[in-house]
């Protein structure tokens, strides 16, 4: 006769998740990317950063972020709206930009929007673009079909070999 808490349907059902996640099953079906993979929570509300908030770092999120404080640091969100007293210093990736107040560096997104409050020193990449009269850009404007990857890129320098300098009068070989 077999006892103990793991009998009970309701303990059973409780762990059964904890169990999918821990066991040590050879199921394939569940692999790390899928278990892992975020996904924006349905009708949740924005994370609201107030305008007393400093914040000396990276944020990232899944989710959407109304920002009125100052972030030193890099902001990764699917929806980001920056007030008019909020400020970025750093590198701003969302699917959805509104700013009203300050950034100083990249913005990649798919939408962004300049209201006319806004003012941004840095180079913006986008599929669309609105600016509204008195918003301030000091950088470039590229449009991107695929804005929000990588924009800059890396370059390589040949490394110059002793061997490779010709001397004067030199023969090639």
């Amino acid at each position: 006769m077999k006892s103990g808490l793991m009998e009970n349907p309701l303990i059973r059902k409780k762990y059964s998740r904890h169990q999918i996640m821990f066991s040590k099953s050879n199921d394939k079906s569940m692999t790390a990317n899928t278990m892992t993979k975020p996904t924006r929570p349905v009708n949740s509300a924005p994370s609201i950063i107030g305008s007393d908030v400093t914040i000396k770092g990276n944020i990232t999120t899944v989710g959407e972020i109304q920002l009125d404080g100052a972030v030193e640091g890099d902001v990764r969100s699917s929806s980001l709206t920056i007030g008019e007293h909020g400020s970025v210093q750093g590198v701003v990736t969302a699917e959805e930009v509104v700013v009203k107040g300050q950034i100083k560096g990249q913005i990649k997104g798919r939408n962004i929007r300049l209201e006319k409050t806004a003012k941004v020193n840095g180079d913006l990449f986008h599929e669309t673009l609105s600016v509204e009269a008195g918003a301030f850009i000091e950088g470039s404007l590229t449009h991107k079909n695929n804005a929000m990857q990588d924009s800059a890129p890396t370059l390589k320098t040949a490394e110059t070999k002793p061997t490779d300098i010709k001397q004067p009068g030199q023969k090639t070989a």
